[in-house]
């Protein structure tokens, strides 16, 4: 059981958690019930943005139950606590999120706008790199973008997930953007070509799509 996964590509509506059945405390929603005809309490914490901690406790003891979080732990009964876990999450997930393209909300807005400008939706072409979107002229078939969710020490330091854009620019205003907060070497593309943007929001919308529209430009021989 990923809990850390379990809400990629998904964005929660946190109005529709407290139709479920969550109680809002600050900027948390918290749901608790009892299972295991009543002998067990499952408590699920989601705060924002994707934030979710999952406790069991053991009524007869009055305390937390932790087995079914160790692997090694097999069996009928820790087995039982883990379906009903990952059942409640089901239906969470099925009632209470929608579906996106990518997981961070930065990623999902500049598809959107791709989507608008260029009349295209992101193609999955992976199977190995399930979040690894490409965008590429209708006409000529050359990409002019690539969204892609790495590990951020593949282009700087830090160890969490994050989600680049690659875009295809001229060398030298590569050489300049290199300068600046937000742009790093191209990853996994030709460095001299391609540069990598990280969708942090650390750019705005709108300055993305200049150079979304610079490397569209840049493959169909605009400029």
């Amino acid at each position: 059981m990923n809990i850390e996964d379990f809400f990629k590509n998904s964005e929660i509506l946190f109005d529709k958690l407290i139709n479920y059945g969550f109680i809002k405390s600050g900027d948390s929603y918290l749901l608790s019930k009892d299972i295991l005809n009543h002998t067990f309490k499952l408590n699920i914490e989601i705060s924002k943005p994707k934030n979710i901690d999952i406790k069991v406790y053991d009524l007869s003891f009055d305390e937390e139950y932790n087995n079914y979080k160790i692997d090694s732990q097999t069996g009928e009964f820790v087995n039982t606590i883990r379906s009903q876990i990952q059942e409640e999450l089901d239906h969470i997930k099925n009632n209470c999120t929608k579906q996106t393209l990518f997981n961070t909300k930065q990623a999902n807005r500049i598809a959107n706008l791709i989507k608008n400008k260029y009349h295209q939706d992101p193609e999955f072409i992976w199977e190995k790199y399930k979040g690894y979107g490409i965008f590429r002229d209708l006409t000529n078939h050359k990409w002019y973008a690539l969204i892609m969710n790495i590990l951020k020490n593949k282009i700087a330091t830090g160890d969490e997930e994050v989600e680049i854009l690659n875009v295809k620019l001229d060398e030298l205003e590569i050489k300049e953007l290199l300068t600046k907060k937000g742009f790093y070497q191209a990853y996994h593309m030709n460095k001299k070509k391609w540069i990598s943007i990280i969708l942090d929001d650390t750019l705005k919308d709108n300055e993305i799509m200049t150079y979304i529209t610079n490397s569209h430009d840049l493959i169909t021989h605009k400029k």
